[in-house]
């Protein structure tokens, strides 16, 4: 079966001037993806990227970001994507992890692999124009990645320590596209804009795989921008938009949303959190395109998706219906006195159970970390998600709350746990803990709660503004960042002892302002 790189060789050998990319530099043809990857590609070869080999690519989205994982595919390596806004230490962990041994960046990136003692090699427009390096042109030939052979490592959130690397085949994706395919009756005559980053599975099928598998032109740009990205939508004439459900909203509320011609829209795809109905009921009356969703993670892929044939009811209130592809069920996990576990199947009542699923959708599992592994799949073989859903009798799936301690702030998972931790490191703080506090553009946002060391008040006040200086001086990423500090006199603690994260998350959303 054919892999992506041999279906934009042949989209580059019948159609070489049609638009594989547009960005902020322009067009991109099928034949500049074809050549400039190719080119890519005979650079690595002499550079001494083996087969299986991991190279990363450390990029904003963009056409360059898709054409360094297409040469990377052609040699036979496996792609470790790094998203644009990760800090210093989860580079550093990903490329640990992964094993990278090549590094694709920006020229500013050059001190931190030398640190690392991992090659770099600067990623511009200079150095992916046609006939790069030829050395070894032949011997790209008899490469290339199979669609069930392993294809790309990307970062997923923790519950504890740093991200862990997924690991990721085209068949999954080529799965995955069918499904949308059927979803929003999407057709090569569309136009796409994917404003999700290249390296999350969102922005994996949305921007790397259909439009290349339909042969359409999509739309990026290196920064999501709302005012930028409906000038774009307007001038590309754009029918299919991917977006979370926070830059929708952010669409909606930009000041230029109400003079700008948008009917070219026809099909919103959006996921990572709650759908906004007010927001999203208005896109739809204005432009009278529909929202769909697909369920699930980067992990699990989708367990349901909401498609044209639905209602509006179903397509903005529900995450969809389950896939017949996909085996779902749904486990009741508590644990008895003896803190033994006891797991309830309580799929046939529907639930609320922790949903759990198996299927073609699925990921390869974690790269190097059977723990994390052991606590992603069941004894059984079953996938966890994580969230605790519903399941009607119509075969429509709700999610009514989340097991894993995440904040979902803009479709983005971030850990609550990794917040803790690094928080932890401030010498003043003693006890941390950190919940979702509810936003109406973002969904979520992070809210800490400490107590500090020295409660007598004789320590200088502890402020965000010091928190953020700690953690950018320990090179945390911002979205690690906490956006709300609450000092308190003590914690409160449920009965054991242990955290009452249920009544500080109370306590949040009651802040003034919380849902400003």
């Amino acid at each position: 079966m054919s892999t992506l790189a041999q279906i934009v060789a042949g989209h580059a050998a019948t159609r070489p001037h049609e638009t594989a990319f547009v960005d902020d530099r322009g067009e991109t043809t099928w034949r500049d993806y074809d050549e400039r990857s190719a080119g890519l590609a005979r650079t690595l070869v002499g550079s001494g990227v083996a087969p299986g080999d991991r190279v990363a690519v450390l990029l904003p989205d963009g056409a360059p970001v898709h054409i360094c994982y297409l040469g990377i595919e052609k040699v036979g390596g496996v792609i470790v994507g790094i998203g644009p806004r990760a800090g210093d230490r989860e580079i550093e962990h990903l490329l640990e992890k992964s094993g990278a041994r090549l590094l694709l960046a920006a020229a500013d990136r050059a001190s931190l692999a030398s640190r690392l003692g991992i090659a770099h090699r600067i990623v511009g427009d200079d150095e992916l124009r046609y006939g790069v390096d030829p050395a070894g042109s032949a011997a790209i030939e008899a490469r290339g990645v199979g669609r069930s052979d392993l294809w790309l490592l990307n970062s997923t959130s923790g519950t504890t320590g740093m991200p862990k690397c997924v690991m990721h085949d085209q068949a999954r994706w080529f799965a995955f596209h069918e499904l949308a395919v059927g979803a929003g009756a999407l057709r090569a005559g569309d136009v796409f804009m994917s404003v999700v980053p290249a390296p999350f599975g969102f922005g994996i099928w949305t921007a790397h795989v259909t439009p290349t598998l339909l042969g359409a032109p999509c739309v990026l740009t290196d920064r999501f921008d709302a005012d930028a990205c409906l000038e774009l939508i307007e001038r590309h004439r754009v029918s299919v938009l991917a977006a979370v459900s926070t830059q929708l909203v952010m669409l909606v509320n930009s000041p230029s949303y109400a003079t700008r011609d948008l009917s070219s829209l026809r099909v919103v795809f959006t996921g990572g959190e709650m759908v906004p109905y007010a927001a999203v009921a208005e896109l739809e009356d204005r432009t009278g395109c529909a929202v769909l969703q697909f369920y699930g993670s980067n992990e699990t892929g989708a367990l349901s998706r909401t498609t044209l044939n639905d209602d509006r009811e179903r397509r903005l209130r529900t995450a969809g219906k389950i896939i017949p592809h996909m085996k779902v069920r749904l486990l009741d996990e508590r644990h008895d006195d003896g803190d033994a576990a006891v797991v309830r199947d309580v799929t046939a009542v529907g639930g609320p159970g922790i949903a759990v699923c198996r299927g073609p959708l699925t990921c390869l599992g974690y790269y190097d970390d059977p723990d994390a592994n052991a606590m992603l799949v069941t004894a059984d073989g079953w996938m966890r998600t994580g969230d605790v859903c519903t399941i009607d009798p119509d075969g429509y799936l709700r999610v009514v709350g989340r097991a894993s301690d995440f904040i979902i702030r803009g479709g983005k998972n971030i850990s609550a746990a990794q917040v803790e931790e690094e928080m932890a490191t401030h010498p003043s703080v003693a006890l941390v803990a950190v919940v979702a506090m509810p936003d109406p553009v973002f969904g979520e946002r992070v809210c800490a709660f400490v107590e500090l060391r020295d409660p007598s008040g004789d320590a200088p006040e502890l402020t965000l503004e010091d928190v953020r200086a700690h953690l950018a001086a320990r090179g945390v990423g911002k979205e690690l960042w906490p956006e709300r500090l609450e000092v308190l006199a003590a914690i409160p603690r449920a009965s054991g002892g242990k955290i009452a994260k249920g009544e500080l998350r109370s306590i949040a959303a009651d802040l003034p302002d919380a849902g400003g």
